[in-house]
């Protein structure tokens, strides 16, 4: 992971800074500013406590902020008027701490532009998000060119390509990161949560870029950085070494995977004297597709990344994890404890599995959100896992039936959002139901049609992994969105009867 230039990444041949295939000769000269002096810096700490929960990406909403230190900062570059530093921040929180990356533009004058992002002001100029600053994120975008400036070291691959010239949009939507769009050509992923090691969506895209993976946004580079460890002052204490960001293929005329659904759905409920087979808007098809597309890419991850198998031991392991998930759920879930009995028979049905279990690196966090539709198929993103998991749970290999249950759910809820609304409509709960039924049974033909099984041939093992599920998403819901408890509600009643 601590790779730095002329070193090999993780299946990335060429060395940071070297122009491959469309990087083109010519790098933007740089002038390095000096950093940031402490009645700046103190100006920013003093103010990050109130904007930090502001934004989305930030994971402490629910908590105040009793502190925000500057542990890192890497000048990056100086114009007229501008300033463009790469910070990595310590927050403090009752019960927990994080640490967190924030690349800020200081300019002499008030640019109304950012001032949804201006984080302060101090005697040089006004502090920005500079992920929001287009010039501030043209020279991010030409680090990849350099390799390394201050704590920040670029990589590339020998067909990568970086679209110098090309302004940035901040995709909108995002919950825990921040994506840019360059021009058509590209997307970089900006992991605003820092955590020491390798990323697990550059880890397997870049297995699948250079396994050729027709079913993924090929990997362009990646940027990793290093900051103080947080005992920094301990004796012996060495930095921690990260992921900040990745780059890869923007997929431009894509369509996103729920709203095709819930498209779907709508055109359903349009129809209510129609069956879903019956309306011009069926999604079945595409669901056999998106299965068949799900197997191809679990089997070239089994080829490419580590797989093994679980004994009845460490098997044992996961389900007293999942029961305890369960017990932690009925306290905050009341509508789930008289289910409580059923969903522990899900659990008993697992643990009694006594061949085998084979497991892999695995998407970990698979619903109709993390895929796209293109005009040559399904192209599935984000590999990151579940970005609220510590990394070594996100890392674990798992049974590709976890990612199977993922997406049966995620059908289950493209088919019953739009009834939060409509509680009481029992045709329109029924036509949804059917809806889902029908999706779930065409996404699993289509993910036998490449793995040789159906996964509900493995009945025990689906079950749980579904049951452990819903137990999250009833959390979920009972905390953000109460009106959709339904939702996870429903699919208990089938697991349990």
């Amino acid at each position: 992971m601590s790779q730095r230039p002329g070193e090999a990444g993780p299946g990335l041949g060429a060395d940071p800074g070297e122009a491959g295939p469309g990087l083109g000769a010519d790098v933007p000269d740089l002038v390095t500013p000096p950093p940031l002096d402490a009645d700046e810096r103190a100006a920013i700490e003093t103010s990050l406590p109130r904007w930090l929960p502001t934004q989305r990406w930030f994971a402490g909403k629910d908590r105040p902020v009793q502190t925000a230190a500057i542990i890192s900062d890497s000048p990056l570059h100086a114009a007229p008027g501008l300033q463009v530093h790469h910070l990595v921040v310590a927050v403090a929180q009752a019960g927990s701490a994080g640490v967190y990356q924030l690349p800020i533009s200081l300019r002499e004058a008030a640019q109304g532009r950012l001032e949804h992002v201006r984080i302060t002001e101090t005697p040089r100029g006004i502090v920005y998000d500079a992920l929001h600053d287009k010039e501030a994120t043209a020279v991010l975008l030409a680090g990849f060119l350099r390799g390394t400036q201050g704590a920040l070291s670029f990589h590339t691959g020998p067909d990568a390509v970086i679209p110098l010239g090309e302004t940035s949009t901040v995709l909108s939507g995002e919950q825990s990161n921040t994506s840019l769009v360059f021009g058509n050509t590209a997307i970089l992923k900006v992991f605003r949560r820092l955590s020491p090691g390798l990323n697990p969506d550059i880890e397997v895209h870049d297995a699948l870029t250079r396994a050729h993976c027709p079913y993924i946004a090929d990997l362009y580079g990646w940027i990793d950085g290093h900051w103080p460890a947080p005992d920094g002052g301990s004796p012996g204490a060495v930095d921690a070494v990260g992921s900040l960001a990745m780059l890869q293929r923007y997929l431009m005329t894509a369509s996103d995977g729920w709203e095709l659904a819930k498209a779907s759905v709508r055109d359903l409920f349009g129809e209510a004297d129609l069956r879903a087979d019956e309306v011009g808007g069926d999604f079945a098809a595409e669901s056999e597709r998106l299965g068949a597309t799900t197997a191809e890419v679990h089997r070239t991850m089994r080829e490419r990344l580590p797989s093994a198998t679980l004994d009845a031991l460490t098997l044992a392991v996961r389900v007293a994890a999942m029961r305890a998930r369960l017990e932690a759920a009925l306290v905050v879930v009341h509508d789930l404890r008289p289910y409580a009995e059923g969903l522990h028979a899900a659990y008993d049905d697992l643990a009694a599995i006594t061949e085998p279990v084979p497991v892999q690196r695995i998407h970990g966090d698979y619903h109709l959100g993390q895929v796209l539709r293109t005009v040559l198929g399904w192209k599935l993103l984000d590999f990151e896992g579940e970005p609220a998991r510590p990394l070594a749970e996100r890392v674990a290999l798992d049974s590709p039936l976890r990612d199977v249950a993922g997406m049966l759910r995620s059908f289950d809820y493209a088919s019953r959002h739009l009834l939060a609304d409509a509680p009481g409509n029992a045709q329109l709960s029924f036509r949804a139901a059917e809806w889902a039924e029908r999706n779930r049974d065409a996404f699993c033909r289509g993910y036998a049609s490449v793995a040789g099984q159906d996964p509900r041939e493995q009945a025990a093992l689906l079950r749980a992994y579904e049951a452990d599920k819903v137990v999250y998403e009833a959390v979920y819901e009972t905390q953000n969105r109460p009106g959709w408890l339904s939702i996870p509600m429903a699919a208990v009643e089938r697991l349990t009867s």
